[in-house]
């Protein structure tokens, strides 16, 4: 039984959250909570339990399985490497955050709530860990399912709109996605992902490959000017529904360009680098910008998910090992920072029941616990040193410089404004005088609330003064995906790349940073 066990842990990984689902629907309202803490808890144990088990020095591909399914049209193949592991681990710890957060502002249909929950881990856990691609896309397309019930059910006072604009944005571009895989499978005879990353496919349908896989990532990530659809599902979705979908859906697009674009599509993805770097560009200034004028709370957070992630790809279409590995940390690192902020608008929100920035003010005199935590949030949304955001950007500046030193000068300025705007979002929310005496009378975190955010502020931490133990399990896949596109990668034109010396120097920069 412990073989069995042990030679399935990626199936269980799946299965506990789908089995958490059907039984809460079937339990009260208390009862559907506590089943789907239980269940999100036992899924984040397993998420541990691999993390220990993974070997960085071993091969590039654990805990593997296969199973044949319908005369080979999907193949249950599922497999681990660690940038996987990383995003697992990341889903894995929010999830229970999330329920907790649902404690008691969902009070209707609680059980159909919970369970969509579930499903929506289930399959990002699914789309993570898959190794064929048509089962890749079925869990990629299935986390839109619970999410747009999440947003069109239990949303705010235009959640239909949003939840119809968000399934939309993203179905369409993955539609293209899945014409280029029935490509892919019928010109290599695989749709097995690992083989297809080793797989040379054509220079000239590299070109077309990759648009069309640019349709779905972008629009997931997202990228200007496809990432309009995500403030409205945002300021709509209820607060677990935002912590979950900057927290980790946003993540999928990163991982499906590292997983996908860069290694099958090297051509493709050198031929539009300068495209990638303008767009990128464009995100970081524009929705920065945007961010600064932002009346709701909810909304500056949006705007700042999509000048954040502009980060990630920057670094990822720097094609070297520093802006891989920081792309990497970014993700990771927004996903808690973002997820907290979200949850820091849920606390006020839930006392007050606006999201108006201008009717708070003073938080800081009456609610000191919660003006520290959020601080520690906003410092690490900033990029202050010591937190999680800070070795992400920092590894990414320095990918972006040696392939572009125009390119990261404007990624630089995403600092400066996200300064700006995290700053002034503080400022107006927590110092000066109470601008509304319910603002005023309203108490601190409790118990519950402490509980949520404690432990996100710690791995913030954790992340800034350690980064090593997040990096090490990276690190050998990068490398291998660092050797793949090794032939396509810019030359640059920063002195950091007029040699092989310098740019072994700007390696030992990397790893003496990340140590």
């Amino acid at each position: 039984m412990g073989q069995v066990i042990q030679s399935h842990l990626l199936t269980i990984l799946i299965a506990i959250p789908l089995l958490g689902a059907v039984v809460a629907l079937f339990l009260s309202a208390n009862g559907a909570r506590w089943a789907a803490l239980i269940t999100t808890l036992l899924d984040f144990a397993l998420s541990i339990y691999l993390w220990q088990a993974y070997d960085p020095n071993g091969a590039q591909w654990q805990f593997v399985e296969n199973q044949d399914f319908g005369g080979g049209i999907v193949t249950w193949a599922l497999g681990i490497d660690g940038i996987a592991l990383t995003l697992i681990a990341l889903t894995a710890f929010l999830m229970p955050i999330c329920i907790g957060a649902s404690w008691r502002s969902i009070e209707k249909r609680v059980p159909e709530y919970m369970a969509y929950f579930l499903l929506m881990e289930a399959l990002i856990m699914g789309s993570f860990a898959a190794q064929d691609l048509f089962l890749f896309y079925i869990f990629f397309e299935g986390g839109l399912i619970p999410m747009y019930f999440i947003i069109g059910i239990w949303g705010g006072a235009e959640r239909i709109k949003a939840s119809y604009k968000f399934f939309l944005y993203t179905l369409f571009g993955s539609v293209l996605m899945l014409i280029a895989m029935l490509y892919m499978s019928s010109t290599a005879h695989t749709s097995n992902i690992p083989a297809l990353m080793a797989y040379d496919f054509p220079k000239e349908t590299q070109t077309f490959l990759f648009l069309a896989f640019l349709a779905s990532f972008a629009v997931k990530l997202p990228m200007w000017p496809v990432h309009t659809w995500l403030p409205d599902a945002h300021v709509q979705a209820p607060t677990a529904g935002s912590v979950i979908l900057a927290g980790v859906l946003l993540k999928l697009g990163g991982y499906g360009f590292i997983r996908f674009s860069l290694p099958m599509f090297p051509d493709g993805s050198a031929q539009f680098i300068p495209l990638m770097f303008v767009l990128s560009g464009v995100a970081v200034v524009y929705t920065s910008l945007v961010a600064l004028v932002q009346r709701d709370m909810k909304k500056l957070i949006a705007y700042s998910s999509v000048a954040h992630m502009a980060f990630v790809t920057f670094g990822l279409f720097a094609m070297n090992r520093q802006g891989i590995e920081g792309a990497m940390l970014v993700m990771l690192g927004h996903g808690l920072v973002s997820g907290a902020l979200f949850l820091c608008v849920g606390v006020v929100y839930d006392r007050l029941h606006t999201r108006e920035i201008e009717k708070y003010g003073g938080l800081a005199n009456n609610m000191p616990g919660y003006a520290l935590l959020f601080m520690v949030f906003t410092m690490a949304s900033v990029g202050l040193p010591a937190t999680s955001n800070f070795v992400g950007e920092f590894l990414s500046l320095i990918g972006t410089y040696r392939a572009s030193s125009w390119a990261a000068i404007v990624a630089t300025t995403g600092i400066i404004l996200g300064a700006a705007y995290m700053l002034y979002l503080y400022w107006r929310i927590c110092f000066g005088v109470a601008r509304t005496p319910e603002a005023a009378e309203m108490k601190d975190l409790d118990a519950r609330e402490w509980w949520l955010l404690a432990p996100i502020a710690v791995a913030v931490f954790w992340m800034g003064i350690y980064p090593e133990s997040f990096l090490r399990p990276i690190r050998a896949d990068v490398g291998r995906l660092e050797q793949r596109l090794d032939r396509v990668a810019p030359a640059g034109d920063s002195h950091l790349t007029l040699g092989k010396g310098a740019s072994h120097g700007a390696e030992h920069m990397d790893h003496g940073a990340t140590h």
